[in-house]
């Protein structure tokens, strides 16, 4: 038997709501190391209104491997630098830029637990640096 407590995580409050503020301009989607079975799945679960999925068994390899973040690219019919990967972890903005991407950084401070003691801020001169993802919304203007 299948443990499959990540197919029913919850949301984070500001996930959905800045989510669809999002949506309504851009093209909204999630690039994992997971797979596309549990991206779809805590979709559902979680109410998150993307438009794509990205897993690892798509490009056959895991983040940072530059297939994956040049991949989303490709299969979007996209240049590297029209898309932004936004995210609460620092290396993989870091990597996400040395591919080409814009990058948006948000805060997660209870990402890891309780005692978390990294990525508490932004590292680098990110595109963007939010609070969470509705005020990456704000700051795109949607």
């Amino acid at each position: 038997m299948s443990n499959l407590g990540w197919h029913r995580l919850k949301g984070w409050p500001d996930a959905t709501p800045g989510l669809k503020r999002l949506k309504k301009r851009y093209i909204v989607g999630t690039l994992s190391n997971g797979s596309v079975s549990l991206l779809v799945n805590m979709a559902k679960g979680a109410d998150l209104p993307w438009d794509v999925v990205f897993g690892s068994d798509i490009f056959q390899h895991f983040k940072p491997h530059p297939k994956t973040y040049l991949g989303t690219a490709r299969l979007l019919n996209l240049e590297p630098g029209q898309l932004m990967l936004a995210s609460a972890h620092n290396g993989d903005l870091e990597n996400a830029r040395r591919n080409g991407l814009m990058t948006a950084f948000f805060l997660r401070p209870t990402e890891y637990g309780p005692n978390q003691k990294i990525d508490l801020t932004a590292e680098q001169d990110w595109d963007i640096i939010a609070d969470d993802i509705e005020d990456m919304a704000s700051k795109l203007g949607t």
